[in-house]
């Protein structure tokens, strides 16, 4: 029992940590569509945990097969979450300055509307791979679990991931509502500071 009680808060602290860059991202999203349906944010918050769940899993699998090559590709893994990271949060930040720039002036009763960009299956993914692609790296934290064992961690992970999501989606979007129109600027500068925290962290 102790055992099983020592590997279930492992796995959720590790959910936990792991989750914090997916959170930010979560919240970045929230303020820029205060108005996502609630089948959305499930959705969204869903993402995040499958691809929390993969990559550790992926990881694992890599040191149980490919070991060297895998230690060799650790290196780029802060380049990516990066250089993702800077794309969607500077195509956020153009998209939220150019609008201000071109209606807001004109038109400040539209600004709340009309700075909005919603997220598309495509960013979401980005954002999915960006967020959790150094959990890869979990794949030797639980190099000795047996199979059942490193699915379980992944799943619990997985679980922790999409809890976490969603308070960060209803936290966003509650005070997108109130930033209105700076809501999109600021979910931008929040994914490319992110993108610098994990490159940084990782180097």
């Amino acid at each position: 029992m102790g055992s099983l009680m020592s590997f279930v808060l492992n796995s959720i602290l590790l959910g936990v940590g792991l989750a914090m860059d997916a959170f930010s991202v979560s919240i970045a999203n929230g303020l820029n569509e205060p108005g996502m349906s609630r089948r959305k944010t499930y959705g969204i918050a869903g993402c995040y945990a499958f691809f929390q769940f993969a990559m550790p899993m992926i990881g694992w699998f890599c040191v149980h097969t490919i070991a060297a090559y895998f230690h060799a590709f650790q290196k780029f893994i802060p380049w990516i979450a990066l250089l993702l990271l800077l794309y969607i949060g500077g195509q956020m930040l153009a998209e939220g300055i150019r609008k201000i720039r071109n209606k807001c002036a004109e038109n400040p009763d539209k600004c709340g509307c009309e700075t909005k960009t919603a997220l598309t299956k495509k960013t979401l993914i980005m954002q999915g791979i960006a967020t959790s692609i150094d959990a890869l790296s979990v794949g030797f934290t639980i190099a000795e679990y047996g199979t059942g064992a490193a699915f379980s961690s992944s799943l619990i992970i997985a679980v922790v991931t999409f809890v976490i999501c969603m308070i960060g989606l209803l936290f966003g979007k509650k005070f997108g509502e109130r930033l209105a129109d700076k809501a999109t600027v600021l979910g931008g500068v929040i994914l490319i500071a992110i993108g610098v925290e994990i490159f940084v962290t990782g180097i």
